[in-house]
Parts: structure tokens; C-alpha cells; sequence
């Protein structure tokens, strides 16, 4: 019998897509909570983790894992069998995601031998293997916690917003944390509805929200954002990021970063500063009249620096692609080939066309700032630039760059000294 038969299509919006809800995060402050109260927190994460970590040792060496524990694993805790089920589904979900990648990467490698590229092959076949040898680094593992372990009070006549209540731990232990809710938290509040679950760490409650779904745009403008590290985002129309309030931007942070010795109190402040100055920047974009965004896909960013050491491109991706799903937005990602030497007025490409934050076309004479012209360039329908042409270094000569529209044929193409890319 197919067991697909009696199963109901899923729901799809006017687009065709499947209607999935968001889910979003927002962190609330322990700093209200007593010592004794953060003491006991700390024990139980301590304990927990330690739990994880033993179910992960033990579930690594095996072929079938199931997200529920039986007699077979042997651990050593204080806490609840209750509790014991709930470190070892989180351990599942690590090890079985684990193992996901892996078959994913065998996949790839296949393909890649098939189509014969070996080289890349080889260099994720040496991932496969390195991963294949180690387990999962449990270095931080936070709590996840449903209703059968904890209860919020939003209507309690304290002087806090919330009450959050950790039961079933284990040896009689309940902790009561009070809380207050944040700018964030009511936005989301506002927006959709609460869920049962909760992250905890020792110093924050991460509550999570679901809000409902948002069919993508099919009317609006589309813009090219380039991202960089002196200007964080660059915008096709003609914004860029700001400074703070305090006056500060990527760059400058980025600056007092690099003198911080990783892993110090000052290191970790300053790490935190830049997320919080990229997640307020990101923040800031209006897409109230977009319907796409474009972006340049990087697969390897080149650590040429100390301050690129510290980059969050892969932060700041999370952080535009969440906001787009919120608003409707399709993302679309392009080469980032050329981009930044290609003059956005006339199509003209070549190296010496850029200089620092600096764009000036040695053909047409246009002038812009380097980032804002490279974004011009993302926002376009550019034909791609295959790796043959890369090979041919045709951007130290130039060469006219055209785009797939016909309305946009670069002018005058058939009198320029270089080669014509057109539709």
C-alpha cells in the first residue's frame, strides 16, 4: 500500500510556495535574577552539558540512533530521567545533523568525480574525512527546554515582566528566574505568538515566536547590496550604512578587535559590539517597496588582513535573508566577478577603473563611490562571466560588459577597443 496516499498537500500561497511560518528568537537578560538563583542555573547547565556531551560519546559509535534514550546508554547525573530524555534528544539532533552533512558531502564528491572535477573533490573529500574521524565539538550547549520543564508568567504582580520556572531538573532543585521584556520581544509579540520553548544559557532566556507567513513580493524594486568592511552595506539606491550613536562603524570596530587578545573579557566585548552594530545596520533597511534584493555570493573570503580574520559575512547573510523572509523579499545571489570594476554608466570593465573607495571609468570619466558603483553593478541582469574568460585576465586590457536586457545594450559597443559581452 503507498503510504503516500491518504497524506494532504500542504498549503500553498497565491506564489505556489508552501506556507511555512517564521520562526524568530529574542533574547531577555538573567542580570535581574538573584546570586543564588544564577548559581543554581549555572549547576544545572554545567550538569547538563556534561550529559549531552556523554550521550554524544555514546551515540557516535553507533549505527541506529533514536531520539529517545533507553537502558542501553549508560550515564552518570543527578538529573531527572525526564530531563535525562531531554539532553538526549538534543544529543540526537546533534550527532544525526552531524551525520546529514556528511551524506551531503559524499553526494557532492560523487558528482564532482562524474563531472570530473577531481581537484575540488579531493578538498572536500578531505573534510569528509576529517569530520569522519572526530565527533561533534560540544563546547557550548544551551538548554532546550519545553512545557514540561518550565512555565512563564507574564501576569505575575512583581516589579519584573516575567516569571520563567525551571522544574523537573533533578534532586528536588526548581529555579525561578525573573525577567524583563525587551524592545525586540514586544515587536515580535506584537507580530505573532509565543511558543512553549526556550534556549538558556547563564546569562540570557532566548524565548521563540512564531509569526506568520509572508507570500513573496511580485511588485516592487530591486536592489544591489555590496557588503564590505569599511562600508558595511552599500545600496544600488545610493544608501549606505551608518555610523552608531556612540560614532561607531564596521571599520572602527573592527579596528579595536584586531588589538584585543582572543579569548580575553575585552575580546568577547568588542566581538559582541560588531554583531550588534551589523544585526542595528541590517536593521535599518527599508524593504517596504523592494520585491528582490541581490547579493554577491562568496564562497571563500581571502584573510589577507587581521580585521578580515574577524569578518561576519556569514552573520550578515543570516541576518538579510531572515529579514527578507519577514517582508516578502526574494533574495537572489550573483558572481562576484568584475563587479567592482565595472563602471555602472557605461559598462567599460577594467582593474585600474577602482581605486580604494574610489571609482572613476578611464572611458566615460564617471565617478562614484567604489562600493555604491559595485552595487549598481549587482542590481543588474549581468550576463555571467564564465571561468575561461576569468582565465583570460581580459580585465587589465577592459572590456565592455552588457546585460541580458535588451533596453540596457551598453552604447557604442561596436567602436570600443575591447571585447563585448551582449545577449
Amino acid at each position: 500500500m503507498n503510504k503516500f496516499k491518504n497524506k494532504e498537500p500542504k498549503p500553498r500561497d497565491v506564489n505556489g510556495d508552501i506556507i511555512t511560518p517564521i520562526i524568530k528568537s529574542s533574547k531577555v537578560s538573567l542580570s535581574f535574577a538573584n546570586a543564588d538563583k544564577l548559581i543554581q542555573l549555572d549547576v544545572f547547565i554545567t550538569e547538563y552539558q556534561s550529559l549531552v556531551s556523554q550521550y554524544v560519546d555514546q551515540m557516535w559509535l553507533r549505527d541506529d540512533i533514536k531520539s529517545l534514550i533507553d537502558s542501553s546508554y549508560q550515564v552518570k547525573t543527578w538529573l531527572s530521567a525526564r530531563m535525562q530524555q531531554c539532553a538526549g534528544k538534543q544529543a540526537s539532533g546533534i550527532v544525526r545533523g552531524t551525520r546529514k552533512k556528511q551524506t551531503k558531502r559524499l553526494f557532492i564528491i560523487e558528482k564532482l568525480n562524474n563531472e570530473g572535477q577531481f581537484k575540488k573533490a579531493r578538498k572536500l573529500q578531505k573534510i569528509y574525512d576529517e569530520a569522519k574521524i572526530s565527533k561533534p565539538d560540544i563546547k557550548v550547549v544551551n538548554p532546550e527546554l519545553d512545557s514540561r520543564f518550565i512555565k512563564t508568567d507574564i501576569e505575575n504582580t512583581t516589579t519584573f515582566d516575567g516569571l520563567l520556572e525551571i522544574d523537573s531538573i533533578g534532586n528536588k532543585v526548581n529555579i525561578v528566574l525573573p525577567f524583563k521584556k525587551t524592545k525586540h520581544y514586544n515587536e515580535l509579540a506584537a507580530k505573532g505568538k509565543l511558543k512553549k520553548g526556550i534556549r538558556i544559557s547563564s546569562k540570557y532566556i532566548t524565548f521563540i515566536f512564531e509569526l506568520p507567513h509572508v507570500p513573496k513580493k511580485t511588485s516592487g524594486i530591486i536592489l544591489g547590496i555590496d557588503i564590505g568592511s569599511k562600508t558595511l552595506l552599500s545600496i544600488s539606491d545610493g544608501n549606505i550604512s551608518k555610523k552608531n550613536k556612540d560614532g561607531y562603524d564596521v571599520d572602527s570596530i573592527l579596528d579595536i578587535l584586531i588589538r584585543k587578545k582572543i579569548g580575553s573579557i575585552g575580546f568577547d566585548k568588542a566581538k559582541a559590539h560588531l554583531d550588534n552594530y551589523v544585526k542595528w545596520s541590517i536593521n535599518q533597511l527599508d524593504l517596504s517597496g523592494v520585491k528582490e534584493i541581490r547579493l554577491e555570493r562568496l564562497f571563500k573570503l581571502p584573510k589577507v588582513s587581521k580585521k578580515l580574520k574577524h569578518w561576519v559575512y556569514p552573520l550578515i547573510m543570516s541576518i538579510i535573508g531572515s529579514k527578507c523572509i519577514e517582508h516578502g523579499v526574494h533574495v537572489k545571489y550573483i558572481s562576484p566577478t568584475y563587479t567592482s570594476q565595472r563602471c555602472s554608466k557605461c559598462g567599460w570593465v577594467r582593474k585600474t577603473n577602482r581605486k580604494g573607495k574610489l571609482f572613476k571609468c578611464d572611458k566615460c570619466g564617471f565617478e562614484h563611490d567604489a562600493d555604491l558603483n559595485a552595487a549598481l553593478n549587482i542590481s543588474l541582469e549581468l550576463k555571467p562571466i564564465g571561468k575561461k574568460q576569468r582565465l583570460k585576465r581580459l580585465n587589465i586590457k577592459g572590456f565592455y560588459w552588457d546585460t541580458f536586457s535588451s533596453d540596457n545594450i551598453v552604447p557604442n559597443t561596436q567602436k570600443a577597443n575591447g571585447i563585448v559581452f551582449n545577449t
